[in-house]
Formats: C-alpha cells, structure tokens, sequence
C-alpha cells in the first residue's frame, strides 16, 4: 500500500471545480492510513526553502546557547529540545533528534494567556538569529491557511457544512517545530530511532521534508512502509482527536523515524502541528454514531488531550 497523493489544485477556494474530486480523495485516505501528500498547495517553495535554511542556523547555535533557550525554562514549552529529550515511544530509547518549538506568539493580555493555557503565550527566540521570529510567523501564517482548508474539505468528506470545524479552529493551538536527526548510528540496535512508532496528538500535522528521507508509516495492515520526499509536497497526517472527533471513522496512524539514507548527514524536517481551540469540545460528530450506540471515546476538550499527551512523553504536565 502506497500513501496516496492529493492535488489540491482547484480545492482551495470553497466552490472549486475539483473539491468534489479531491473531497473523495480525501476520505479515502482518511479512512486508509490517515496519511497523504498534498501537491498544489498554495505555499510558496521559497517559504519552504528559507524555513529549512532557518532550521539549520537554528540548531546549529552553540550548545550553551540553546540550553539556555530550553523548553525546559518555558511553561508552554517554547524554545530549544536536546538531542534524547524526548521519548515518543516508551518501549524504546530516547529518540535521536533535537529541535527548535515555537507558535504564534499571542498577547500578554489574552485570556488564554492569562488561564496559562498550553501554546498561547510567547516563544523564546535567540538574538543571534534576530529573523527568526519573523520567518517563522510567516511560515505559520502559511501553514494555518492550508490545514484550516484542510479542516473544511474534511468537514465535506463527513457529509457537514464546509465550514463545521471553523469555530473550533479559532484562535488555534499550533505549534512549528523545526528537527535534526543526526545520521542512524552504524551500530543500532532494534530499539533505537530517531523518532519513536507513535501518532500524533492534534488535528493535522503538515510535514516538510528535507531530501534525505527517512519517515515510516505504519499501513492498517501493520506493515511499515517509507514515505520517501516528494517534491514541493507536504506529508500530511491526521492527529488523535481526528478519530475522537469521526467516532473512529478516520484513522491516525503510527509514524516513526530512522535517518538511514542520508550518507552520515543530518536530517532537517519541519512538521507543523495544528489543533483546535483550547476549549473546543472533542466529540462524535453527527451521523458518525450509528442508532443506538454510544461514541467510543468520553468528550473532552482540545486542551485536555493536549495535557495528558504532554504528561505521557514529557513525564510533566504543562499549563
């Protein structure tokens, strides 16, 4: 089973001569694996081309000063990841990546940011790098127009108004993470990755990939399969609250990552994860029920599926 390639030309305006077409792709993929490439997607290569160079000067600072910057001294978990910091997978090693987490950097006077809820808030960025802020707002603001898109071909692919997620997809929790993976180790054993097996928390993850590869995707069969670069294509997964809010209808799949074909380099990626509203309500959505039955998952809000992801692979719980 291949990962299926959605091209969204003609499905990025509501009216588009092809969202019928790409609406079935769409659910297709979604009851699949939950995994597709989008193709035509509206962002610019260049966007794509100057966040990896940004990415590289990121986590290439020196060592002290990206300690200093560490997630570790932010509440919503901004700034910089060390190298095995995190373990996605708890029956393996730690992985074998270090990264750079930032979002949209919302106003001291918010009332999310005064609740102390996870994501709103502001972002730690290093004064050697004084763009980075302004680069990485773009990139988001970017990257919100597709999955908000996204968001809304899903709700046509479930048979709901266009617009159904668009309240919930308000004043969004997101997140940019900008990755290194340094080259496989020669002598790895089987419990060693540079991202552990593991779906993603969320709604929608947008993925850039550098050339080098290195993403596998489990198939509902089990099978692990590569989702090898394409060019000027975006990965795209659904997260965990997509099947709590489809009753289980669309999938969210197993991932993980191995940086075995890049000749000793490292590997740069740079997903984009994005989630509703703190406080929008995750829960069946009409006709996903069938007469009689009770949904499979209790309702909970965004915010509190984020917070019990954040305790199970951080061993601390956030905001």
């Amino acid at each position: 089973m291949g990962i299926p390639v959605i091209d969204l030309l003609g499905a990025l305006a509501p009216g588009g001569p092809r969202v019928p077409e790409v609406v079935r792709q769409l659910r297709e993929a979604a009851m699949a694996s939950g995994f597709f490439y989008v193709r035509h997607h509206g962002v610019d290569r260049w966007m794509v081309q100057r966040q990896f160079a940004l990415a590289r000067e990121l986590l290439e600072l020196p060592a002290e000063r990206r300690a200093a910057l560490s997630i570790r001294h932010s509440p919503i978990m901004r700034g910089f990841e060390a190298l095995g910091e995190q373990t996605l997978d708890a029956a393996m090693k730690p992985d074998l990546k270090e990264s750079f987490y930032c979002g949209m950097d919302w106003p001291a006077e918010h009332p999310f940011v005064q609740a102390g809820y996870q994501t709103y808030g502001p972002s730690q960025w290093p004064e050697e790098l004084p763009q980075a802020k302004g680069l990485c707002e773009a990139y988001i603001a970017a990257m919100n127009r597709l999955t908000e898109r996204i968001m809304q071909l899903m709700a046509l692919s479930l048979d709901l108004p266009e617009r159904y997620f668009d309240t919930a997809c308000r004043e969004p929790m997101v997140t940019l993470r900008m990755i290194r993976y340094p080259a496989h180790p020669a002598d790895a054993d089987e419990r060693t990755f540079g991202a552990g097996a593991h779906t993603d928390w969320g709604a929608i993850t947008v993925l850039a990939q550098d050339h080098h590869g290195g993403l596998e995707v489990q198939t509902p069969g089990g099978d692990w399969v590569e989702a090898p670069p394409m060019e000027d294509a975006f990965v795209v997964n659904l997260g965990d609250m997509i099947p709590r809010w489809t009753n289980g209808r669309y999938h969210s799949n197993p991932h993980r990552v191995r940086n075995r074909h890049s000749g000793g380099a490292p590997r740069f990626s740079i997903p984009f994860f994005f989630e509703p509203n703190y406080l929008a309500r995750i829960e069946a959505v009409p006709g996903t029920v069938a007469p009689g039955e009770r949904p499979r998952w209790a309702p909970c809000t965004a915010g509190e599926h984020l917070r019990e992801m954040y305790q199970r692979t951080y061993a601390r719980t956030p905001a």
